[in-house]
């Protein structure tokens, strides 16, 4: 199912607009309208908060609202303590505790995945609640009232001081989405594997997300306490944690329309629902809705609305020519006689590499080497064990025996993000591009460095992708493979491990694959294990071919000769060889 395609819900545009309506109304008639924005804008924080930890990084967490109690703990004891600095001070103390906090809990939840994880969250929320409940918060006793902001003292100056602070988290998060970091932690979200492959620490990215959105929550929190001036356990509840995590779902909180009306929904659908005599407490069964509204229309409304935009921007440029800044002139390099690779340094090596899955043997003692600045084919029929074999040499299959070396360097203690960072990269057969990122940005994460914008615009115009700011949800499958590619190369890795780079090319794309498989050496100082059904290319591009076939090497040499094994025609091509 095409989700681009589905309209999104207009329900959160009514809900909004008559939530609006009724807080307006209820405002004039009881001056209470400013306490209202006001809240409105705070929720605006939790709502970034979960904007980062489950709308960028894609994990669960039920808690926010406990890293907001820690927050508004810290900003009271702070004012009665009088602890110089201010409000100001305050509010960044009461965030870096609650980010402490993000870090523990992040720790042990970073083997929880799915319910598992949102259970422990949850459970987390629940025991802080009974925490909170027996420790009053500072200055409660005394009704101690936390000093706001010099300049920002009564309801108005202090709504004023609430938008600039979340005016800046949005500054932030605009600068986060644009770095390899914000890069890295949407990947983590679409897939923790192809996010390790491109040397990315899924634990290391999945703990910056608590941390951060943790520091968000505290300083939320810190705001209620300025605003409310005593606050109490009731304003952290667990359950209020699951509500706002519905809100957050159904509106898509990443995006900066969606923390703003999940703040306006937050804060006035409660005033809304009282209007209408309906009791408060059933808004979360609204936002219990309105969570399963995005897992039946697959995603939120404003990513749907936004993707529905770029649909037809695309489709509007689609005839248009690709733009691209003016790269240096490509010197194509012709495709020549296979490299000697006798007397060639081994920048890969497997040696006697056995992987078993229960009884049956995947890789039954297989080895081989991959020359510095060569391109080698490794081909068989399905079921030959090739993906079994890129999978345990990159490290994604932990349990096998024999050894595998980079640079005569064994890496088999090292995990797959590990192996990845010192030169051992990968693609995947089956596509794992993040339509979230543009194009340039998916380039500088493939990388696993920082490039330049003249290097993003030359290398997207040598394997003629679109340029570095459109979107890869506009982009054809083909072309993101061609991406991927591209991204992998412009790191500039010892060696890359090509899996099907061509599945799904039509012949003017895989001729323009053709040519750059065979340029990658020389261009980039890499050299090229590929994985491949198309003959022709293999034949083509590589200096050498490795045939397995049952988990065993059963031929290896020169394309041509090796191609034309009678044992190698029986058990891939199937064909006498002409």
């Amino acid at each position: 199912m095409d989700v681009l395609r589905r309209k999104p819900h207009p329900v959160v545009l009514g809900l909004l607009l008559a939530a609006v309506v009724a807080a307006a109304g209820a405002g004039f008639a009881n001056n209470n309208f400013t306490f209202i924005l006001t809240g409105a804008a705070i929720s605006t924080v939790f709502m970034q908060s979960y904007g980062l930890i489950t709308g960028r990084a894609g994990v669960i967490s039920l808690c926010q609202l406990s890293f907001a109690a820690i927050g508004a703990w810290v900003v009271g004891w702070a004012n009665v303590a009088r602890v110089p600095g201010g409000f100001y001070l305050w509010l960044v103390l009461g965030g870096l505790a609650a980010t402490g906090a993000g870090v523990l809990i992040g720790l042990p939840a970073l083997r929880l995945r799915g319910v598992n994880l949102a259970v422990a969250t949850f459970a987390f929320a629940t025991a802080l609640d009974v925490v909170f409940t027996g420790l009053p918060f500072p200055g409660q006793a005394d009704y101690d009232f936390v000093q706001r902001p010099a300049g920002f003292t009564t309801d108005s100056q202090f709504f004023v001081f609430t938008v600039i602070v979340v005016s800046l988290i949005f500054v932030g998060l605009h600068y986060l989405d644009r770095t390899r970091t914000g890069g890295a932690l949407v990947e983590i979200r679409h897939s923790e594997r192809a996010a390790a492959a491109h040397g990315i620490s899924v634990a290391r990215g999945k703990l910056t997300a608590f941390a951060l959105s943790a520091f968000l929550a505290g300083v939320g929190g810190g705001l209620m306490a300025g605003q409310l001036g005593i606050v109490t356990a009731g304003n952290f509840a667990a359950l209020a944690s699951v509500s706002f995590f519905a809100i957050a779902l159904f509106v898509g909180t990443n995006n900066v329309e969606g923390a703003i009306a999940g703040g306006l929904v937050g804060a006035l659908f409660p005033v809304l629902l009282d209007a209408l005599g309906i009791p408060q407490d059933l808004a979360a069964l609204f936002f219990g809705i309105g969570a399963v509204q995005v897992l039946r229309m697959g995603g939120s409304q404003t990513d749907l609305m936004r993707a529905r935009r770029r649909r037809k921007r695309a489709a509007r440029m689609d005839a248009l020519p690709i733009p691209h800044a003016n790269p240096k002139p490509l010197v194509p390099i012709r495709l020549r006689q296979p490299r000697q690779t006798a007397d060639a340094t081994p920048v890969l090596e497997v040696r006697d590499l056995t992987v078993r899955f229960g009884a049956l043997t995947a890789n039954d003692g297989i080895s081989l080497a991959v020359p510095r600045g060569h391109v080698v084919g490794l081909v068989g029929p399905n079921g030959a064990g090739k993906s079994t074999l890129i999978n345990t040499v990159t490290g994604f299959t932990d349990r096998y025996a024999g050894q595998v070396l980079l640079d005569g360097t064994p890496v088999d203690r090292l995990p797959a993000h590990r192996r990845a960072r010192l030169g051992l990269r990968r693609s995947f057969q089956q596509l794992r591009v993040p339509e979230r990122l543009t194009v340039g940005m998916f380039l500088q994460v493939a990388a696993g460095k920082s490039l330049t914008s003249e290097e993003v615009d030359e290398q997207l115009a040598l394997f003629e992708c679109p340029a570095a700011d459109v979107p890869i949800e506009a982009v054809d499958v083909a072309t993101r493979r061609l991406l991927e590619v591209a991204g992998l190369a412009a790191g500039r890795p010892p060696v890359l491990l090509l899996d099907e780079p061509a599945a799904g090319h039509s012949s003017a794309e895989t001729e323009l694959l053709q040519r750059r498989l065979a340029e990658i050496p020389e261009r980039f100082d890499t050299a090229v294990l590929l994985v491949e059904h198309d003959i022709e290319l293999v034949r083509s591009t590589c200096d050498s071919v490795v045939v397995m076939d049952f988990g065993r090497v059963i031929a290896s040499g020169p394309p041509d000769e090796v191609l034309a094994d009678p044992a190698v025609v029986a058990a891939y091509l199937g064909t006498a060889a002409h």
